[in-house]
């Protein structure tokens, strides 16, 4: 019988809304927290096995559930409306949440499509950038210094499994330059002479793309062959939203590489 979980006392439940509030313990422990049965049997068809899972009897698709028992080194333990509510971190608590080890993907030798990140601070710009990345190809994504943590739980709904499906990892700017050394880079810019149209992205890039309210920094500006780009706008227009400007560039990349996109 499946042990239940009533008091938020529990060193489970403890555990639990520590990962989900703590950046240092989520990278301390090597753990995250994904919340409902999307994002849950997106990480088990992946190839990923939850440590721990507490969830709702009269709320859980039992067929989820099902998939988690059928892993031993998973403990299930079902819980109450309030304890879920407790360590949610969303509105509308869900029926199952579960903890993952925060997964490593081999880092590929040789990026031919990279995406580094330059201070990138809203959760769900974040998200959503990881989610076309993942979309769009990208073989690496390079967080820089002062982004926000990549497991962060906004991030993780935002990503729609992106965690799962290419490497992420955080880098100084030295470790940045050097995996840059070899390809071209590109920086996009609100104001640049070279349209990201006129890119020849068939060979190995890497695209910078920068801080939401200030674009990207100094020291990535300085990176060797750095080439801005920019989208053309109409008239008027200021910018465009970060996660927006890296999806129009990365997927004119794709259809380079692959013209039947």
């Amino acid at each position: 019988m499946t042990e239940r979980i009533t008091s938020p006392q529990n060193a489970r439940v403890k555990q639990i809304k520590t990962l989900q509030t703590k950046a240092r313990a989520r990278r301390g422990e090597r753990r995250l927290v994904l919340e409902g049965v999307r994002l849950i049997s997106d990480a088990l068809g992946q190839g990923h096995r939850p440590e721990t899972v507490l969830y709702l009897p009269e709320r859980v698709d039992y067929d989820l559930i099902s998939r988690l028992q059928s892993n031993r080194m998973t403990s299930m333990f079902t819980t109450t409306p309030e304890i879920m509510r407790d360590i949610s971190d969303t509105q509308n608590a869900p029926g199952i949440i579960a903890v993952f080890p925060i997964p490593k993907p081999p880092l590929p030798a040789s990026p031919r499509r990279m995406l580094i990140l330059d201070a990138i601070r809203e959760p769900g710009n974040l998200g959503t950038l990881l989610r076309t990345a993942a979309a769009a190809g990208v073989e690496l994504v390079v967080l820089a210094p002062d982004s926000v943590d990549a497991y962060n739980p906004k991030v993780l709904r935002g990503g729609m499994g992106a965690h799962f499906r290419l490497p992420i990892v955080d880098a100084t700017w030295p470790e940045i330059a050097a995996f840059c050394a070899d390809i071209a880079v590109y920086l996009a810019a609100g104001e640049a002479e070279t349209a990201y149209t006129s890119v020849d992205f068939t060979r190995p890039w890497a695209l910078i793309v920068g801080n939401e309210a200030h674009g990207a920094g100094d020291t990535a500006r300085q990176l060797p062959n750095l080439t801005p780009i920019q989208i053309p706008l109409a008239a008027g227009t200021e910018s465009l939203n970060a996660a927006i400007a890296a999806a129009v560039i990365l997927f004119e990349a794709a259809r380079q590489n692959d013209p039947g996109r």
